[in-house]
């Protein structure tokens, strides 16, 4: 693990093996969770995947979302960094705020905030203010090649978020409050929390009224395996018009 990202892994609290996506990936192919809708060309990642850095600011500004252009962040079609809320609410890590405008961590690829936009819609409705994310960028190591665009968290086009602030200050932590079970469907007939609480059953409201949009390509949870207990991890994936959701 490279120190800057285990720095980061400190500071977060998290224990999660920050490489495991790799692997857990890989099953993709093979996971029952996946599904591949014929219309999965209309859904939001879908199109947002397929955009290029100057149709994606474009959409960016059209939409008023607050960012800065990245010049450079190797892996990275579209880097951006947020220079504002999204519809009323921030995703930042918690990284001391004289840090945050220059950690990697919170550079996003510009195809994830047009997701991560309609999230906020979602997330409003919540009256979730602030999003508290892991990591969303982790920069490749230094042997990766020039010009090659990454995907998931090397791509900046995946975000680990670990707990929703709402606006009267309380707190929905998913290591806390989300009370899954691995193995089992996140959303669908039949599922829920268990407990079943406030925060656990809104938590399960706001990751499947996402996945139902296909907001995201990939959603996981603590339902997926050990090293997600803490975290939803959200992506869009390039070329792909399929979902993984668990």
């Amino acid at each position: 693990m490279p120190s800057a990202v285990r720095s980061l892994a400190l500071v977060a609290g998290v224990s999660v093996a920050l490489g495991s996506l790799a692997t857990t990936h890989a099953a993709h192919a093979y996971d029952p969770a996946i599904v591949q809708p014929p219309d999965a060309a209309n859904a939001p990642a879908v199109r947002y995947a397929q955009l290029d850095r100057g149709s994606c600011e474009a959409e960016l500004r059209r939409r008023a979302i607050p960012f800065a252009r990245v010049d450079a962040a190797k892996g990275v079609l579209a880097p951006v960094r947020l220079a504002g809320p999204i519809r009323g609410v921030t995703y930042r890590t918690e990284l001391p705020a004289a840090q945050r405008a220059t950690t990697p961590y919170e550079i996003l690829d510009c195809r994830l905030v047009l997701a991560l936009d309609d999230f906020s819609a979602i997330l409003a409705k919540h009256d979730v203010a602030q999003v508290i994310h892991y990591s969303a960028y982790r920069p490749p190591g230094l042997k990766w090649p020039s010009g090659k665009v990454g995907s998931r968290h090397g791509g900046a086009l995946a975000i680990d978020a670990g707990r929703f602030i709402k606006k009267d200050g309380s707190v929905l932590h998913i290591e806390k409050d989300f009370h899954g079970k691995i193995g089992s469907t996140t959303c669908g007939p039949n599922t829920g929390p268990s407990p079943a609480t406030p925060e656990s059953v809104e938590l399960r409201a706001i990751i499947c009224e996402a996945v139902d949009a296909r907001l995201f390509n990939v959603a996981l949870t603590p339902d997926y395996n050990w090293e997600h207990r803490n975290h939803f991890h959200l992506e869009v994936t390039a070329n792909a018009k399929w979902f993984l959701v668990h």
